[in-house]
């Protein structure tokens, strides 16, 4: 995959979908989500192969916002959930009520596709309403990526708990690696508390790109455990993702 020019990382080595089948075969997994990177830009084609390959598997991808209706239907029907908005570095954000941005999230809306955020949790009191408001369903990202600053922490979780009481948002409990412990305790205690495993996801975040020397997928697992103690509601968080991914 060719990085984009921006690319805030550049691996050095490759991970590829048997490499990741293969770790999520070691721990009993057998279904599992691609989520596109911004280090590639918009560059889908090797996700597209592996979803067509792998019917186990669904993905995001990377799209321009004029994207038209029959290639989004085409991505839908070839295993794609949803188009991911990587936007947590963005110096300015987009204005998700003007054109190109209404049209095309009424498209995803109605080609049965979710947006998948990542953006900084200072800016989701921003950007969620405007997302609900065009009908589209929506997973945020890595606990919503809450602020360090208490005052911006409280806004963003609000801000996400309110969406997910809408019925048509979920957030993912992926890369608690990247936050210290006890950021990513206090945010997975409320989003358990407030939201429940029914609008609750799993990400191991592999391949767990800067952190690969101090993390790995059995790590991932155990900080999941960690964070979510009660087996049961594990279970029910797992089932939450098929059912979004795979029904």
């Amino acid at each position: 995959m060719p990085f984009a020019a921006d690319a805030h990382s550049r691996p050095a080595y490759d991970y590829p979908v048997e490499t990741w089948l293969a770790d999520m075969g070691a721990h009993g997994i057998t279904h599992g989500v691609i989520a596109a990177a911004s280090l590639f830009d918009d560059g889908n084609a090797y996700t597209l192969a592996v979803l067509d390959a792998h019917p186990q598997l669904r993905g995001t991808v990377l799209l321009p916002p004029e994207t038209g209706v029959a290639e989004l239907q085409a991505l839908a029907d070839g295993g794609v959930a949803g188009v991911r908005l990587t936007w947590r570095r963005l110096a300015e954000l987009p204005d998700l009520a003007s054109e190109p941005w209404r049209g095309f999230l009424r498209r995803l809306a109605d080609a049965g596709l979710h947006v998948e955020l990542l953006a900084g949790g200072a800016s989701l009191p921003a950007l969620l309403p405007p997302l609900l408001s065009s009908g589209v369903r929506l997973v945020v990202d890595h606990f919503g990526v809450p602020s360090r600053d208490p005052a911006e922490r409280a806004a963003g979780a609000e801000a996400l708990l309110h969406a997910i009481d809408g019925g048509r948002t979920w957030a993912k409990l992926s890369a608690g690696f990247r936050l210290p412990w006890d950021l990513a305790e206090e945010v997975a205690a409320r989003l358990l508390a407030d939201a429940g495993p029914e609008r609750l996801l799993w990400g191991s975040d592999a391949p767990f790109v800067n952190h690969e020397g101090t993390t790995d997928y059995a790590a991932a697992l155990a900080l999941y455990a960690r964070l979510v103690p009660d087996p049961a509601t594990r279970r029910a968080i797992d089932a939450t993702a098929l059912q979004l991914y795979f029904t």
